[in-house]
């Protein structure tokens, strides 16, 4: 029976592959290459990786199909009206998009993550003149 869902075991795509720009030992050579002849052979390295990529995504299919069913379709198009209203609250270009009512709606303001802690604000590497900003985005420039 089945129910709409789609499975929550981890479907691999990606798979280690040993061949091309390879060397002695099947790995590959970066010193000829470069970095970039490393990435498209890695694969997932524990199953539970793709499930923690998708797990956001398909948690909230399943909460909006729980809504659905139990309250109607209203519901769940009413929540994503509201995420789409809090995505577009816009700012100033110069002022950093934190979208803290997109956060609240999402329920990441309660988490502590990676972006958190390593991707403040006083620190990212992009910082203009607020009046230039503007003005170039305004096409006076």
């Amino acid at each position: 029976m089945s129910v709409g869902f789609t499975s929550a075991k981890p479907i691999i795509k990606n798979s280690l592959q040993l061949e091309g720009k390879d060397a002695n030992y099947g790995v590959a050579d970066v010193m000829k290459y470069g970095l970039s002849a490393a990435k498209p052979k890695l694969g997932p390295c524990h199953p539970l990786e793709l499930s923690e990529r998708s797990y956001a995504a398909r948690r909230e299919m399943i909460d909006f199909n729980i809504l659905r069913n139990t309250q109607g379709l209203h519901a769940p198009l009413r929540l994503q009206m509201e995420r789409k209203a809090a995505a577009k609250v816009g700012h100033l270009p110069f002022l950093p998009s934190t979208r803290p009512s997109l956060d609240v709606l999402l329920g990441r303001d309660e988490e502590i993550g990676f972006e958190d802690v390593l991707n403040t604000y006083e620190y990212r590497e992009v910082a203009g003149q607020p009046h230039a900003v503007v003005e170039k985005q305004l096409g006076i420039l």
